[in-house]
């Protein structure tokens, strides 16, 4: 290159990809393609002895966290996506088409609710959003064309707890696959494959990159499923780039430490908020698993307090529309994550204008219970 000029200099003065450099952590392979030395060593790639060609398809950053999340959630394989919505939709079409029908638990996620009683009925699919607290209710929606029962390990925001093994003993007797959405629990407290479900989904977004600064998402289960699913991420643009794929596997290494930490101080949080009489209802679950239950509580306050007023006391205390960082922040669902959901379907799943969801933090847990007490005595 010594004798080419400056213009044609400077495109390539890179160094040899070929160096073994040994570092600690996987670089960030931030590039859209990878190069090839010849047509054979191309056409290698379509036969499956080279791994990567263009990264919508799949990138050494983005392969690490999918399988990251495999081995975790103690799955087979893992793909990662553009956000937890892309996951989940990903997750759907690998198993339902145009005139299948499937179940879902009518107390998830507000997007996910959107997602499934709208965008997917414009695509020819049915959709039951139905009550899983009682799974023979579940069972009566069953039809010759369901292929398909999803809900979430923790419910959103009200934090039922799942039945899985009946979700995986109904499925199975009825030859239906199974899809939970594990966000709220992360593989560190619950692991919904060894009990038999066959695809698992994360907001990667929140307790897996955990610190607020990637939007991702991870669909992990049985190697046939996530082939196909891989597959529906590339061709409908849905993949992760090799930057925020690389934040979220970074989050990975600190997960355990702050799900003890958040889960402890949520805990505490519920029962200091237990004793109060202006909250009405405090929700927060019990028996997720012996390293704890969570780091979301849930609280229904009093009509006697003024919520716009307890939202503006909060202090250090952050309003956002999104949970899991290390920072404590609460959500006002009704007009957040639910919105989109008309009033009826509101007063089914519980929502109003009193429930707010609590996302707990790593601060001092004594801080963090002062910061809520002296909001609602600010707000009465």
């Amino acid at each position: 290159m010594s004798d080419s000029s400056f213009e044609t200099q400077v495109v390539h003065n890179h160094i040899d990809q070929s160096m073994a450099l040994n570092s600690k952590t996987t670089p960030i392979y931030q590039t859209t393609a990878f190069t090839f030395k010849d047509l054979d060593h191309l056409e290698s790639y379509y036969n499956g002895e080279a791994a990567y060609l263009y990264t919508r398809e799949r990138n050494p950053n983005t392969e690490e966290l999918g399988q990251t999340i495999a081995r975790l959630e103690k799955a087979e394989a893992g793909v990662a996506t553009s956000s937890g919505m892309s996951a989940i939709l990903s997750g759907i079409l690998s198993v339902v088409k145009p005139g299948d029908h499937l179940i879902a638990a009518e107390d998830v996620y507000g997007g996910t609710y959107h997602l499934l009683s709208k965008e997917l009925k414009d695509f020819g699919l049915e959709v039951s959003l139905v009550s899983f607290h009682d799974l023979e209710e579940v069972r009566k929606e069953i039809r010759p064309n369901t292929r398909l029962l999803y809900t979430e390990s923790i419910s959103n925001p009200f934090l039922r707890v799942e039945d899985i093994p009946g979700i995986v003993s109904l499925a199975k007797e009825h030859g239906l696959k199974t899809m939970v959405d594990n966000t709220f629990a992360t593989p560190y407290l619950l692991t919904p494959i060894e009990q038999g479900i066959d695809l698992v989904v994360h907001s990667a977004t929140k307790y897996i990159g955990g610190h607020s600064d990637v939007t991702a998402g991870v669909l992990v289960g049985r190697s046939a499923l996530i082939q196909t699913a891989a597959k529906k991420v590339s061709t409908l643009g849905a993949s992760l780039s090799p930057f925020e794929a690389w934040l979220a596997q970074r989050g990975t290494k600190t997960l355990a430490l702050r799900m003890d930490k958040q889960s402890e101080n949520a805990k505490k949080l519920a029962n200091a908020l237990k004793e109060e009489p202006h909250v009405k209802t405090v929700y927060y679950p019990e028996f997720v698993s012996e390293r704890g239950n969570g780091a979301i509580v849930t609280i229904e306050l009093q009509p006697n307090v003024q919520v716009e007023q307890w939202f503006k006391s909060l202090g250090w205390v952050k309003i956002a529309p999104t949970l899991a960082g290390v920072e404590t922040t609460v959500s006002y669902p009704v007009k957040t994550s639910h919105r989109s959901l008309n009033e009826h379907q509101l007063e089914t799943v519980g929502i109003n204008e009193y429930v707010i969801r609590l996302s707990v933090g790593i601060e001092d847990s004594e801080d963090i219970i002062k910061q809520f007490k002296e909001a609602i005595k600010q707000s009465i």
